[in-house]
């Protein structure tokens, strides 16, 4: 039986690979044609074809052509040995989608960035370690930073953990509460009684002082990271409402008499 060939063409129809793909392989000698005809035509044959799914099968899983080139040397056995061990990396990489698809429906659903845990057993720091980093950038050498990492430093890893995610459940406990005051004015009592358990929950980790809370305030309507954070709570005015209700806070125009 005379051994088929097949064109360029041919292949494309059979295996979907692109005109482009196939001269690009030819190019780098990961797969050459088997036979070239007078007129310049590429010919592959059965031997040729199957190597080229070989070829688009280590693709698939992962493999960059670089890598595929050396395989392709390998006997049959030799290949799948380091199968094996790809397996394993597809694993890691399967648990870590997973892991990113949840850490997104979370983000999704309201959860505060901070919280995440997307950079666990990554080179890259966890959130709440960038914003810690930042913050020591920022006001690093204020006194009221240095209280705030004296503090920091008497708690265990586990006891910080804890308390950052306590913290976070009584400032959206606040939070809600707030939106439910927003037809209210910023200066209501309400609203500023509000206000002051929310300082209360930040003076557990540090003293704040009227300049700390603005700089807050401020971040909080123009730090894009809290935007979505902030959309759980209230409508689209509740962060410029929380914003008015700090100022006034700080600036005494409350009531104060009901918050002692």
């Amino acid at each position: 039986m005379k051994t088929p060939y097949f064109t360029i063409k041919d292949i494309m129809q059979i295996t979907g690979v692109t005109k482009r793909a196939l001269h690009y392989y030819d190019k780098t000698d990961l797969l050459k044609p088997s036979k070239i005809e007078s007129n310049g035509y590429r010919l592959y044959d059965q031997e040729a074809l199957g190597n080229l799914q070989t070829i688009l099968l280590f693709k698939e899983m992962n493999f960059s052509l670089k890598e595929i080139a050396t395989m392709m040397k390998l006997s049959k056995d030799e290949q799948k040995e380091i199968l094996k061990e790809h397996r394993g990396t597809l694993v890691q990489r399967k648990q870590k989608l997973e892991t990113i698809i949840d850490q997104l429906d979370e983000y999704v659903n309201g959860t505060d960035i901070s919280q995440l845990q997307l950079f666990d057993d990554s080179p890259i720091m966890t959130i709440q370690e960038q914003y810690e980093s930042e913050a020591k950038f920022v006001y690093g050498d204020t006194s009221k930073y240095q209280e705030f990492e004296t503090n920091m430093n008497r708690l265990s890893a586990q006891d910080l953990q804890k308390a950052y995610q306590q913290f976070s459940v009584n400032m959206e406990t606040v939070f809600y509460e707030l939106a439910k005051q927003q037809d209210r004015s910023p200066a209501s009592t309400e609203v500023q009684q509000l206000i002051d358990q929310w300082k209360k929950q930040l003076e557990s980790f540090m003293v704040c002082d009227p300049e700390i809370l603005v700089c807050i305030a401020e971040t909080y309507t123009t730090d894009r990271r809290y935007a979505l954070y902030f959309e759980q709570f209230g409508d689209a005015y509740f962060l410029r409402f929380l914003y008015q209700a700090i100022l006034v806070y700080v600036q005494g125009e409350g009531d104060e008499s009901s918050l002692v």
